[in-house]
């Protein structure tokens, strides 16, 4: 009697998706998973595209003519064409039509980097390089008739003998290199100018009155810091120049008299030395606010210098249906 072999079953998996696949006759459309599988790609945009690409050519893919199907609004639609075209799965091109008027065609790629090699022309030919001969045996003389080789006679070697070098005497030896002298400069050598001293960029009277005042007060607070007339105007500008970066004044008197050296002889020098190795960076400049303004199809508010409309109702009105916009082939 014969046994009825029975067939196990396929094995689903534990988890994830199951797969119940029906084959399909008409109505389907093939799709690339480099559209469905779009890792940098909204689940909003992906649909989209495949729905675009189901499409027959010649179809309207409009903002309006979508929404209408879709539930999604006019700005998403938008933003999700705008989302394919930055991808490449979309691209958009003008041409003029019969009567002057200008069209807008819709060409959509299933595979936009193939579709991006294609258009670039072969301009320059590389030769393919010649294969090179192969090597074929190597032809081996044959011996004359009646001759028998005769053995080479191989020389014994002999072992080597390393002889260590004889020490020098130190009579003989040559005398050590002198060394390089020092270049230590003459005292008589003209000294390098001392760097000059700060100056504001924007000066103006009560700039300099300030830095005068602040200058003739450090013996107030510091009285080893008693300046001159003269030392007063000649280091007014270095001062000014601090004031002008934003410095408050007390900071500026804490920075030139905190911690003197012990004795002080020269305090005009210490506060030249310190206006300029001390001298704070710039303020930078302030970043100008951009101002608020209403869209004029919305009437919500958003920042542009100048009025107009939003980032969304820009995107709206470019896949408008006020002209046509049909899907190429």
């Amino acid at each position: 009697m014969d046994t009825q072999q029975v067939s196990a079953p396929s094995r689903a998996p534990s988890s994830g998706v199951v797969h119940i696949n029906i084959r399909l006759t008409d109505g389907y459309s093939i799709i690339s998973n480099r559209l469905s599988q779009h890792r940098d790609m909204s689940l909003l945009a992906i649909g989209l595209g495949t729905h675009i690409q189901s499409l027959p050519a010649g179809r309207r893919i409009g903002v309006k003519a979508l929404a209408a199907i879709f539930p999604e609004s006019e700005a998403r639609i938008a933003a999700a064409l705008r989302e394919l075209e930055r991808h490449g799965f979309l691209r958009r091109i003008r041409e003029r039509v019969q009567g002057g008027r200008v069209a807008t065609r819709t060409e959509s790629y299933n595979h936009p980097e193939a579709a991006a090699r294609r258009a670039i022309p072969q301009l320059v030919r590389v030769p393919e390089p010649e294969p090179e001969p192969e090597p074929g045996p190597v032809p081996v003389p044959e011996p004359a008739p009646g001759s028998v080789p005769v053995p080479m006679p191989v020389p014994a070697s002999e072992p080597v003998v390393v002889r260590e070098p004889a020490p020098v005497p130190p009579a003989l030896a040559p005398p050590a290199p002198d060394p390089a002298p020092r270049l230590v400069p003459s005292t008589a050598a003209p000294k390098p100018p001392p760097p000059p001293l700060p100056f504001p960029r924007r000066p103006s009277a009560p700039l300099f009155d300030a830095a005068a005042r602040l200058l003739a007060g450090l013996q107030v607070s510091a009285p080893l810091f008693a300046l001159s007339e003269v030392d007063v105007e000649r280091l007014t500008p270095g001062v000014a120049a601090w004031l002008e970066r934003g410095v408050r004044p007390d900071a500026v008197r804490v920075a030139l008299t905190d911690d003197p050296p012990v004795p002080l002889r020269h305090p005009a020098k210490l506060v030249r030395h310190r206006l300029i190795a001390l001298l704070p960076p710039p303020v930078p400049a302030a970043v100008p606010v951009v101002p608020l303004q209403n869209c004029d199809d919305c009437d919500r508010a958003f920042r542009s210098p100048v009025p107009g409309c939003c980032g969304q109702c820009r995107d709206i009105r470019a896949y408008a249906d006020d002209e046509p916009c049909l899907l190429g082939a």
